[in-house]
């Protein structure tokens, strides 16, 4: 089958890669011409593990390809994913679907035979008959379908979880569609992945109950992090309590700095949106998106407390700005409220990231970079561990704590423990819903 997939952004690349491992054909579309340049060269403009090897294999096979041509694109195609930006609107707090619209709009006016147009992008309740008025709309002798088939990709992992789904959904209104759509997904099938078919509405809610859901989790984990640290409890501890129970789980469980990336900051606002336009306000929902940004700013004064009340004149290394490890993702990411705060509170902060360096120049300003640990912490007056890569896991911490002028660290991933913080030397330590020592 003949794949066009609009947009080469972590979703539609992400897709398109895996559709043509499946072995359709599969032609990516974007409007940027470095973006086509760069895949045209065998270049991934984001980091994923393992994209790029899969990529490759694809193009070479000659399954997938990449080009600015929209016609081309979807010439021969029996389906074309939407796969474009929806980000949250200023002012209001919905989700922007300009440029899904305009995807439709272009779709209709390209196609000439049956297609199914497919909402890959993650949109309100009620965007797909949007799009499917657009179209018919742009060009009313067209013959065409509309599905919803919300992504539920984990950056890091995001292959893992296309070729082994949780559970793949697709909201369909024809026989026709849910056919095309089966077959798009045969090898999910043939391996009895769980397929869930349903009405376009409900496919677009799971997506934002879905993201919601988790968030709320780690919000409520946060919550109790911090009541744990007023009456003595560990977190960690907790957690493990509450996550052996099988009507809970373990996932999203994990005390820290609050959420952040593409999805859950953005979705959780749109769903809280989508409640107070039907009159039906989804309190816990808004809840969870204040008590996060109360998170962040509960982080920046545990800084302020390690580093004697004011960080003016100190250094401060920060290993990790990316919103969760394994990426290149810095959207909504903890650092972002964390280390500006430290930048202007007159600190000199030193950063490390295996992936950050490239959006984090930007979007850091003042701040200085570092290739490794233990360059970053020399002379420093506190260490933050701000994200959870694996090259932050095993540090050699009396190293760290022998080279710094005042050994101090503030573990927001609970890393480390207060034993390991002691032996290693460190004159303060402070983590998430734990006790911590020697505050300053």
């Amino acid at each position: 089958m003949k794949i066009a997939m609009i947009g080469t952004g972590y979703v539609g690349l992400v897709s398109g890669v895996c559709f043509s491992d499946f072995g359709h054909e599969v032609v990516c579309v974007d409007k940027d011409p470095r973006k086509i340049e760069m895949l045209e060269r065998g270049e991934v403009p984001i980091y994923e593990p393992g994209l790029d090897a899969l990529m490759a294999k694809n193009v070479e096979a000659g399954r997938l390809s990449f080009t600015l041509d929209l016609q081309s694109a979807i010439d021969g195609a029996q389906a074309v994913f939407i796969a474009v930006g929806t980000p949250t609107r200023r002012g209001d707090g919905h989700a922007d679907l300009t440029y899904v619209m305009a995807a439709a709009e272009e779709i209709a006016k390209a196609a000439k035979d049956h297609i199914v147009v497919v909402t890959k992008s993650t949109v309100p309740v009620g965007t797909n008959r949007q799009v499917k008025d657009v179209v018919a709309k742009a060009n009313p002798e067209l013959d065409f379908d509309v599905a919803s088939n919300p992504e539920f990709l984990r950056e890091g992992a995001a292959i893992d979880d296309f070729m082994k789904p949780d559970r793949v959904v697709v909201g369909v209104e024809t026989d026709r569609a849910a056919k095309v759509m089966e077959d798009i997904y045969r090898p999910l099938y043939l391996r009895d992945f769980p397929i869930v078919t349903t009405d376009l509405e409900s496919a677009e809610m799971i997506k934002y109950a879905a993201n919601a859901f988790l968030a709320t989790k780690i919000t409520f984990i946060n919550e109790i992090a911090a009541l744990c640290e007023k009456v003595g409890a560990d977190v960690k501890s907790v957690s493990k309590g509450m996550g052996m129970d099988g009507r809970i789980g373990n996932k999203f469980l994990h005390a820290g700095p609050g959420y952040g990336g593409s999805c859950f900051p953005k979705d959780t606002k749109a769903l809280a949106r989508i409640g107070q336009e039907h009159a039906s306000p989804i309190s816990i929902v808004e809840t969870v998106i204040k008590v996060n940004e109360d998170v962040k700013r509960r982080m920046i004064d545990k800084l302020v407390d390690l580093c004697g009340g004011s960080f003016n004149g100190k250094t401060v290394a920060v290993l990790g700005v990316t919103f969760k490890p394994n990426t290149d993702d810095m959207r909504d990411a903890p650092s972002l409220t964390i280390v500006p705060a430290l930048v202007g509170g007159g600190a000199k902060v030193r950063a490390v990231d295996p992936q950050g360096k490239r959006e984090g120049e930007h979007l850091l300003p003042g701040v200085h970079w570092e290739d490794d640990p233990y360059t970053a912490a020399k002379d420093a007056d506190l260490l933050v561990i701000l994200t959870e890569w694996n090259e932050f896991r095993a540090l050699d911490l009396s190293k760290l704590a022998g080279s710094m002028a005042t050994a101090r660290m503030a573990d927001l991933r609970n890393i480390y423990s207060i034993k390991d913080a002691r032996r290693a030397g460190f004159e303060a330590y402070e983590s998430i819903g734990r006790e911590g020592f020697g505050q300053g």
